[in-house]
């Protein structure tokens, strides 16, 4: 029984030099209940059997770490120069956390931003299918008062239309054709059309009257000739 004791002991310190280089949360938490588990049925064996084992007595209890929680930043602003396009992020008092706690991977065509422990909560925004590539080595982060700029160094000087290739293919599926190469009044027909189909009830009265006076007029001219 001696022997099973002092196995249980040597368990129970190594889980307490886990829990000391331990620093997720998660790992901790299952370390710090192990921990507990071990104590107890050590306790347990020494007094059914009135045997003892020399016990290492700890500094102190480590209790597990503050929960923390992660959130995807959703609201960005962007514009460009001719060799960076800039995202601007805003996020209160990061200028006041540890440069080291805000880090960006970046890739030829994505970047992925992590901000640690800001007010008690991860912060992330991935970016993926950017519309041209960018220069990883080349590009930065700056952090300012209530924001991060991220700096995407472009890999050739030409103008974004679109920050993502998604961006581009969604806004240009939903724009009008202004193709007129097989009936010139196509394009405006198009554009008419779309008008009428998003606007309201006042904007469609108005298209309509708009449409019959139109007819009315073109019906005199037909008349007069």
């Amino acid at each position: 029984m001696a022997t099973a004791l002092r196995e249980l002991q040597k368990d129970l310190d190594e889980v307490k030099q886990l829990l000391e280089k331990a620093t997720r949360k998660r790992v901790r938490d299952v370390l710090f209940a192990e921990q507990r588990k071990l104590e107890t049925e050590i306790s347990t064996k020494q007094q059914q059997t009135g045997e003892s084992v020399e016990v290492q007595k700890p500094a102190a209890i480590v209790p597990p770490m503050n929960s923390s929680y992660t959130v995807k930043i959703n609201n960005y602003g962007w514009d460009q120069s001719d060799k960076f396009v800039k995202i601007y992020i805003t996020l209160k008092g990061v200028q006041q956390i540890s440069a080291e706690n805000v880090q960006v991977e970046f890739k030829e065509r994505s970047f992925e931003l992590l901000v640690k422990d800001l007010d008690g909560k991860n912060h992330t925004m991935t970016v993926n299918n950017l519309l041209k590539p960018i220069s990883p080595e080349s590009s930065s982060k700056k952090v300012k008062t209530d924001t991060v700029l991220i700096m995407c160094r472009k890999k050739a000087e030409h103008k974004w239309e679109y920050l993502t290739q998604v961006e581009k293919q969604t806004k240009e599926k939903d724009k009008p054709s202004l193709d007129t190469d097989t009936d010139p009044s196509a394009g405006l027909m198009n554009v008419l059309k779309k008008i009428y189909d998003d606007g309201d009830d006042e904007m469609k009265r108005t298209l309509n009257k708009a449409w019959v006076e139109s007819r009315e007029k073109q019906g005199k001219s037909d008349l007069d000739f």
